[in-house]
């Protein structure tokens, strides 16, 4: 139907009609004008008026334009409409349209093109009937204006009768042609009838003195209706200095004259400002009182709105016709009732409409915005609202007009007007959610669970009364629980289901309680009572664990089950903070003076959390700015907060205005005054709120984020990119700043997207980036990357060939050298502003570009080089995007040089000959002496020279992508620290997730000894008689002290008082001696205790703040090294930072560019061409892990083959040659065999290389790798000459002499490289800008600041090596060696070299004695000598700033240490590390008696050490499990 309807417009010539897909329709003009009745939608536009059918199903539409005919009489002037197809000279604008149903008829009413009013009266069933027309003003003669109409009833003592009020905003400047126009009043009355008196559209009533009401000032309308006989109009009066919002009440009674003068009026009073202005209105169906809804700008202007009710009863108290803004005689100066709002239910930067409806109890509004949303805000009886909902969003920002209507027919959809279309919304997508929970979590009235039909339905659409909805009040969740204690010790259970159910869900509903699989209430439990049931529990008391118990439901025919855990409720103690007040009161308890208790002493509501006050006093934060502040609705990745006091903030809050759930953000990258963080998607656009969350649960700081459209392109300058890529691409649209990376579709050639990092130049129009290169000629499709989704712009990106410059001409213009590039034409369309030109003699000379002219499919380009001393140049370079490009000079000048250098060529020789000849005897020694003495010479002078220019030109482009950073959980970094060398310790104090349940007879002499050593007197005792043992060693000191971290790790605050203990005892031993050796080794048990317990207390601060920092630095070194050559058998390289790991014998190398290609399957199919950067002196195994490693840096995982089972095969001469290591070819040099490399293979540069597994592809000849054999350094060589006698004239270039020192400048460029990474690692460690340092290193400073006092030590050197000792000694120096203990990474011996320099460079910025370097100095110690000053400075000032902290609390750092405790319980195996630690006590036993005996501990202590031993004797016949 509707393809026939426009087949026929297309056929009768009129403008074309698009039907939107879902329910929209788009129109050949602007709206203008809306209106809806029972079952049909009439519009008009600029240039149309149409008749839709409810579904918008086009039924009529006729044309605005006609011809303007003059009678005989002067102002006979007469509006003709015509044909879509005939000439015409005015248009008809309607300004009033409005249905009027009991007559059947549509009036519109409007303007013509000589400002002329016009009115019509329409078929309401058939727009094409003109039943009516007169040349008469009824409303606005302008569309802009701010004015109303609508259809009123007047009661009279016989009839009703129904008229046009219209209220318009008067225009103040007199018209320029008034011929056809007549002084109407403000708001009018007008005739629907010819019936009536005085005619059709006739302001009188039959009386003469029919009065309009006039306005005192400038007055724009907004909306209008009526409720019974009252007549509601909302305006706002405007001023120069205030804008007020005005209600008029009318009371359409008696006649028009009555109904006008029974004029009342109040003022609506919205904030304390007087610049608030009413933006839209929808009055809220209901009985008594009259609610009402508007749309204000609380500004005056678009950017702040609010959605408020109002109770607008009219007041007939008052005197009529008393008003200070209107008046029907004469204005009064009385002042009008003030009207307060009821509540603010929302608020958004840009509402433009609003449309209210009830359904059930509660109200329903449908908010059009001014960028393209249409809201859904569902708010109960008490006001509260749900969360908003977005039931359509434009991708752009058009505006939703200002009238929204509901379909008449089922009231399931809403009609959703923009500038020239309308959509047709549902109200609701019942059908989406597939479970009850779900249905009900929507919090939609209109959605219901349909028992019958198992499914989410409107309530209608649900036959019977199986049903169960939301209930009338707002509820957060769908089933609560609380906990109550009687006065006879019985704990009762009470479920309340906050449902609204059909009378088959109330008079079928029963609950049942168990808890492992059987009941637990009594035998007088009381049976259930829609909404409530009650469980009395048969057993008095709860378990320590809680009991965990399900409660099933059935509600007529729907089940449902709720899981809880029931606590005794005074068991939830602590210090009290927001955090504990929700776990109570979610555990359904109450929460009653700052503690938690059963819920029958209490009411329970979370909102009493909000006011709990912790115990801890963190720094308020602050916050300054967010960047970016303004995002799209897809969110926004990596965005920026600076503030003050962040350095507690554990996540970013964002909580719109209404009572959503507010998300959370996690944060990294905190420094204090600045953090990173995501902003998530929104459904919504507009502002949220934002504020910061500290570890209490409180929330701080305030700012705001604003939702945005989506980012979109139209248009790419230039179109077209060369393959090699580059090219500066300028894309247009809009909101192009939110755009945080540019793709390139996948082709052929390249299997995935490329993303390409954004330059810095972006605006909300324009964006400008590199295109990348690509394989071949095609067509790009350009994706807009923004935070987790693209976008797709609507112009593609053509790929053409490399420009081809083919000649050049130069020519002397004084002392200027004026030059012409010729270049063949193509479909690139290059500018001058894209080439660079050099002219090349000694030095390159700047040519600048000055014009671009084409002809004859040639494209010359000229430039100008500036005083010129040469103006024969024979080269030029030619730069475009990323590529250079030498061209030959054409021009033959030069050829008459030819000759004389043909003959000084031949002379030279000759002359030579001669005089060797002459001299052959006597100089053949010395001769070649001078040549090897030459050769030399230019072989240093090669080398120097090439490492100068790599310390010159060094970027660094490092890092393009390291993924995610593979941190180790919290056990596996605390094992390796305490046992870095007992891997059978490591596994066994693991707790497995699959281990075994311990025996309780183990478990009871585990506890024994647990409890044995929680005394600390025992425990020291213990400790210094182990250490008083000779044969106690070193390893034995270290396990102990770790096995006594785990076995104490559930209790930090004990064992930071063991180590506190422990330390005073060896500082009095040590302050006899020499107190400078404190801690400078691991030679006690609490040294090496003291680095388990900084490794625990910093762990947090080693991942959120050191750790990324550590993994760039680890991670850019590889990359380094892998730049140059590194040899298979030895593993040095020429890029190292340690002298011993130099490789200084590598020859010359060249870098390869490989496609590969990944075989798929067994059938020979592969993937697309990856492009992987070798080097030709590479061996197969490294290529092989440099395309593993590439192919892991490209898509994010690694290759599903492991590399021992790869193999690979290069291309030549078309077929595919399998790469070993060695085989038949390999080059033998006596007994030692060279590994095959790609230079031996003769692999070019672009060659390609296939992928295969050895399972799938068995190669000929199979090989395990070459390093599994024992004797794989002896047997086997690399790019290091094995020591055997060779004849040299096989392979000269590899005989050549090589001095290491001459390579030292590699560590140097190798150490440029990676200098930021390092600076930043360290600074990460003590940089303390604006922030406080880690709690343990504060807590322990001041306790080694306290003992230096005590030991009455003055010597500050001495406390700056305790603290040295202590913390970057003891701790980082062991992180920064060791990446492996945070990570998972393996090390090898050449990383580990090189750690061991920046570690040595780490240290010697915390030592106080100054270096003195010489020439001989170890390189390790040149290498960062320049920076070792500045580091010490920043030392110096990390410990001052420590120092003038304020200190950190006993209770404080308890509770710090508590939360430690906490976080990571369960995570070890105490049971397993209190066995090997009784087997040091049991082998130690009698030293331990005796040691406990001469500190006359009591006999209790014995006994129990005793009871012990007797209890793990017992078990000697079982095995330690």
């Amino acid at each position: 139907m509707i393809l026939l309807l426009a087949l026929l417009s297309v056929l009768l010539g009129k403008p074309s009609l698009c039907l939107v897909e879902d329910g929209g329709f788009t129109f050949d003009g602007n709206i203008r004008q809306l209106a809806v009745t029972r079952n049909t939608v009439y519009i008009a536009t600029e240039e149309r008026l149409y008749q839709l059918s409810h579904d918008l199903t086009l039924i009529n539409s006729l044309t605005q334009r006609g011809i303007i005919k003059t009678g005989n009489q002067q102002d006979d002037v007469q509006f003709h409409r015509v044909s879509d197809t005939a000439e015409w000279n005015a248009t008809f604008s309607i300004n009033v349209l409005l249905p009027f149903t009991s007559n059947d008829s549509l009036i519109s009413c409007g303007v013509t093109d000589d400002n002329c009013s016009y009115c019509e009266v329409l078929d309401l069933k058939n727009i094409s009937n003109l039943l009516y027309r007169e040349h008469i003003q009824v409303g606005p003669l302008k569309s802009s204006s701010r004015s109303v109409s609508f259809l009123v009833d007047v009661k009279k003592k016989t009839q009703t009768d129904t008229y046009i009020l219209t209220a318009i905003r008067q225009n103040r400047e007199k018209p320029e042609n008034n011929k056809c126009g007549i002084n109407q009043k403000t708001i009018n009355l007008h005739n629907t009838d010819n019936k009536q008196g005085g005619g059709i559209f006739s302001l009188t009533d039959g009386a003469s003195d029919t009065r309009g009401i006039t306005s005192k000032g400038d007055v724009e309308f907004v909306d209008g209706f009526q409720l019974n006989s009252t007549i509601y109009l909302f305006s706002n009066a405007l001023s120069a200095q205030t804008n007020r919002v005005r209600l008029i009440w009318l009371k359409g009674e008696k006649s028009k004259t009555d109904t006008l003068k029974s004029l009342r009026g109040a003022t609506l009073s919205v904030s304390d400002g007087d610049s608030s202005r009413l933006v839209a209105s929808s009055v809220i169906p209901g009985e008594q009182p009259v609610l009402w809804s508007g749309v204000f700008s609380v500004d005056g202007g678009d950017t702040d709105t609010k959605l408020m009710v109002f109770d607008i009863s009219p007041d007939y108290s008052r005197n009529t016709d008393r008003d200070p803004d209107f008046y029907t005689s004469v204005p009064s100066e009385v002042t009008p009732k003030i009207l307060k709002p009821k509540a603010v239910l929302f608020r958004h930067s840009y509402m433009t409409s609003v449309l209210a409806v009830r359904q059930r109890g509660w109200m329903v509004f449908f908010i059009g915005t001014g960028d393209g949303q249409l809201i859904k805000l569902s708010v109960d009886r008490n006001y509260h609202a749900a969360c908003p909902t977005v039931l359509y969003r434009t991708s752009d920002d058009r505006k939703v007009f200002p009238k929204l209507h509901l379909d008449p027919v089922g009231h399931k959809h809403v009609y959703v007007p923009f500038r020239n279309q309308i959509r047709r919304v549902p109200v609701s997508k019942c059908s989406t959610y597939t479970n009850v929970q779900e249905c009900w979590s929507a919090q939609d009235p209109y959605c219901g669970w349909c028992g019958s039909k198992s499914s989410c339905t409107f309530e209608d659409d649900c036959t019977d009364s199986d049903w169960l909805s939301i209930p009338d009040e707002s509820q957060h969740k769908m089933i609560s629980h609380k906990v109550e204690k009687d006065t006879n010790g019985q704990i009762l259970l009470k479920i309340h289901t906050h449902l609204t159910v059909g009378q088959e869900v109330s008079s079928n509903f029963t609950c049942q309680f168990t808890a492992r699989s059987s009941s637990i209430c009594a035998l007088n439990n009381p049976p259930p009572q829609f909404p409530q049931c009650t469980c009395i529990l048969s057993d008095c008391t709860l378990p320590a664990d809680g009991l965990h118990v399900t409660v099933k439901f059935r509600l007529g025919s729907t089940q449902l089950s709720e899981q809880l855990r029931l606590t005794n409720c005074s068991d939830i103690s602590g210090p009290p903070s927001s955090v504990l007040c929700q776990q109570c009161i979610k555990a359904g308890c109450g929460w009653n003076t700052n503690r938690c208790s059963w819920a029958d002493q209490t009411e329970i509501n979370d909102s009493v959390c909000q006011n709990v006050q912790s115990g801890k006093n963190f720094s308020i934060p602050e916050i300054s700015s967010i960047t970016p502040s303004v995002v799209s609705f897809y969110g926004r990745n990596h965005a920026v907060l600076s503030g003050r006091n962040l350095d507690n903030v554990t996540a970013v809050r964002m909580q719109a205005d209404t009572d959503c759930t507010p998300k959370e953000s996690s944060v990294w990258g905190n420094t204090g005054f600045s953090l990173t963080f995501h902003i998530p998607s929104s459904n919504i656009k507009g502002v949220v709120n934002i504020c910061l969350l500290l570890p209490d649960g409180h929330c701080h700081g305030k700012a705001k984020i604003t939702y945005s459209s989506l980012p979109s392109c139209t248009n790419i300058t230039p179109s077209s990119s060369w393959i090699s890529g580059k090219r500066k691409i300028t894309l247009t649209g809009s909101h192009l700043n939110f755009v945080e990376g540019v793709m390139h579709s996948p082709t052929m050639h390249s299997p995935t997207m490329q993303e390409v990092r954004l330059p810095r130049y972006i605006s909300s129009q324009n964006l400008t980036y590199d295109s990348p290169a690509a394989l071949s000629i095609s067509s790009s499709t350009v994706y807009l990357k923004v935070a987790n989704e693209t976008l797709t712009c609507s112009r593609k990106l053509s790929y053409y060939p490399d420009p081809e410059f083919t000649s050049f001409t130069a020519t002397r213009t004084g002392k200027d050298v004026h030059i012409t590039i010729q270049k063949k034409t193509d479909k690139l369309e290059m500018t001058i502003d894209e080439l660079s030109v050099w002219g090349v003699e000694d030095k390159p000379k700047n040519c600048t570009m000055e014009a671009k002219e084409t002809s004859d499919n040639i494209d010359s380009f000229t430039c100008e080089i500036k005083s010129s001393t040469n103006p024969e140049f024979q080269q030029l370079l030619i730069k475009y995007g990323d590529k250079s490009v030498t061209l030959e000079n054409i021009d033959k000048s030069g050829v008459s040089y030819f000759p004389m250098l043909i003959l000084v060529l031949l002379l030279i020789p000759a002359i030579i000959t001669v005089a060797l000849f002459c001299q052959r005897q006597q100089q053949r020694l010395a001769d070649e002496m001078n040549k090897f003495v030459e050769d030399l010479e230019l072989n240093i002078r090669n080398d120097i020279r090439q490492g100068f220019v790599e310390l010159q030109t060094e970027n660094a482009d490092l890092l393009e992508n390291v993924g995610t950073i593979p941190f180790l959980d919290f056990k596996h970094f605390a094992s390796r620290i305490f046992f870095p060398e007992n891997e059978s310790l490591m596994e066994s104090c693991i707790k497995d997730i699959s281990q075994d349940v311990v025996k309780i007879q183990l478990d009871e002499c585990c506890q024994g000894l647990s409890r044995l050593i929680q005394d600390q007197l025992f425990l020291t005792s213990m400790v210094h008689a182990l250490e008083e043992e000779k044969s106690f060693t070193i390893k034995d000191k270290c396990a102990v002290a770790s096995l006594l971290t785990v076995a104490l790790h559930s209790n930090l605050s004990y064992l930071t008082e063991v180590m506190e203990v422990l330390l005073k005892d060896l500082m009095q031993k040590s302050s006899n001696a020499q107190p400078k050796l404190l801690l400078r080794r691991t030679e006690s048990i609490v040294e090496k205790l003291l680095t388990n317990w900084m490794s625990i207390c910093l762990y947090g601060f080693l991942r959120e703040t050191v750790g990324q920092h550590l993994f760039l630095m680890v991670s850019a070194l590889t990359q380094q090294i892998a730049k140059g050559p590194v040899d298979c058998v030895t593993e040095k390289a020429l890029y190292t930072l340690n002298e011993d790991w130099l490789l200084w014998q590598a020859q010359d190398f060249s870098s390869l560019k490989l496609k590969v290609l990944f075989a798929v399957g067994t059938d020979g199919e592969v993937s697309e061409p990856l492009e992987v950067i070798v080097l030709d002196c590479d061996t197969v195994e490294q290529v092989k892990e440099k395309i593993l490693s590439s192919f892991k840096a490209k898509f994010g995982f690694p290759y599903n083959i492991p590399l021992r089972d790869v193999c690979i095969e290069y291309e030549k001469n078309g077929l595919f040659l399998p790469l070993e290591e060695v085989d038949a070819s390999s080059m033998v040099i006596g007994e030692v065999t060279m590994l095959n490399t790609l230079k031996h293979y003769k692999a070019n540069d672009g060659g390609t290389i296939k992928v295969l597994s050895k399972k799938t592809h068995p190669p000929l000849s199979p090989q395990g790798s070459v390093k599994d054999d024992e004797n794989f350094s002896g047997k086997y060589f690399h790019l290091i000459d094995p020591d055997v006698d060779e004849d040299q004239t096989k392979n000269p270039e590899r005989k050549k002499l090589k001095l290491k020192e001459v390579h030292l400048t590699k560590l140097l460029s190798t150490k440029v490289a990676v200098h930021s990474f390092v600076e930043k690692l360290f600074r990460s460690i003590w940089g303390l800008t604006l922030s406080r340092s880690p709690f343990a290193v504060k807590y322990f400073f001041d306790f080694l600041d306290t003992q230096a006092e005590n030991m009455k030590i003055t010597d500050p050197d001495v406390l700056h090596i305790w603290k040295t000792n202590s913390l970057p000694l003891r701790f980082w120096i062991n992180i920064l060696k060791n990446p492996q203990f945070l990570f998972d990474m393996e090390k090898t011996p050449h990383m580990d070299g090189c750690l061991s320099v920046i570690a040595q460079a780490f240290m010697d910025s915390f030592s106080l004695s100054e270096m003195q370097l010489g020439k001989y100095a170890p390189t390790n110690k040149l290498l960062y000598a320049k920076d070792i000053p500045k580091f010490k400075q920043e030392v110096k000032m990390y410990y001052k700033q420590i120092r003038d902290q304020s200190p950190v609390t006993p209770a404080e750092f308890k509770d710090f240490l508590h939360e430690e405790s906490k976080k990571h319980e369960n995570e070890f195996n105490e049971a397993a590390a209190l066995k090997e630690l009784y087997k040091f006590i049991e082998r130690y036993f009698t030293e331990i008696k005796q040691k406990l005996d001469e500190n006359g501990v009591p006999a209790e202590l014995k006994e129990q050490l005793q009871h012990v031993k007797q209890s793990f004797d017992g078990l000697k016949s079982c095995s330690w499990s």
